[in-house]
């Protein structure tokens, strides 16, 4: 077991999440409630990573953090950081192309928060922030909580986006799905198999307790 990618792996998975979240929770009301004729372009654009190939989606990627990029001499001016085979790259790539894991479920609910509520809660003047918390979060939270499983069960499996900006760097951008491409390259088909396993029960525990928590929320209170 390579215990430094899973450890990388689940690093990216949770700082992915935790930025992706609060973006996929303001973009998904937006989308949810503006009557913008930009909307199903917009909506297909955060789509794109679904049905794009991993490899284009990471070769884009790739030139877009690159050196030669505008984004990529800004980061390296300014910050000092290079976005290509490192980790905060691996982070930004990991948002662009786990947007739509998180944005679909967070849209969705949204949408079946009654616009009467908001209005209500306008009536009685509640500003944007306590709307927020006490009328949205509350009816949002299956989705915000598929939108987390989702997110960070994908992150753990993605391999072609990973390979591409992030190459296999130990310890910096070699997580658990590049370690097990190089045991199998190097027909260590037992290590190969233990991390794929390791792989699949976290996924799967992951996903469980979501749909638990999901049917715990939506089951009626009993008096």
């Amino acid at each position: 077991m390579d215990w430094t990618a899973l450890a990388l792996s689940l690093q990216l998975a949770a700082a992915t999440v935790a930025l992706l979240l609060p973006l996929g929770l303001w973009l998904g009301r937006w989308l949810a409630r503006t009557p913008s004729r930009w909307k199903i372009w917009i909506e297909a654009a955060v789509l794109l990573p679904l049905v794009l190939p991993p490899t284009v989606l990471g070769y884009y990627l790739l030139v877009g953090m690159g050196g030669a990029s505008p984004v990529g001499q800004w980061f390296q001016q300014v910050l000092g950081v290079q976005l290509t085979f490192s980790f905060t790259g691996l982070l930004l790539a990991s948002i662009v192309f786990n947007l739509p894991f998180a944005l679909q479920p967070l849209q969705r609910a949204y949408e079946n928060v009654p616009r009467s509520l908001h209005e209500a809660a306008l009536v009685c003047g509640l500003g944007a922030w306590e709307r927020f918390w006490r009328v949205d979060l509350p009816l949002v939270w299956p989705g915000v909580l598929s939108a987390l499983v989702m997110t960070f069960a994908h992150t753990l499996g993605e391999f072609g986006v990973v390979l591409m900006v992030g190459g296999s760097i130990p310890g910096e951008t070699k997580t658990l799905s590049i370690a097990i491409y190089d045991q199998v390259q190097a027909f260590d088909l037992r290590s190969a198999h233990l991390m794929s396993l390791s792989l699949l029960a976290i996924s799967l525990l992951a996903i469980g307790a979501s749909l638990l928590a999901s049917r715990k929320m939506a089951a009626p209170a009993h008096p």
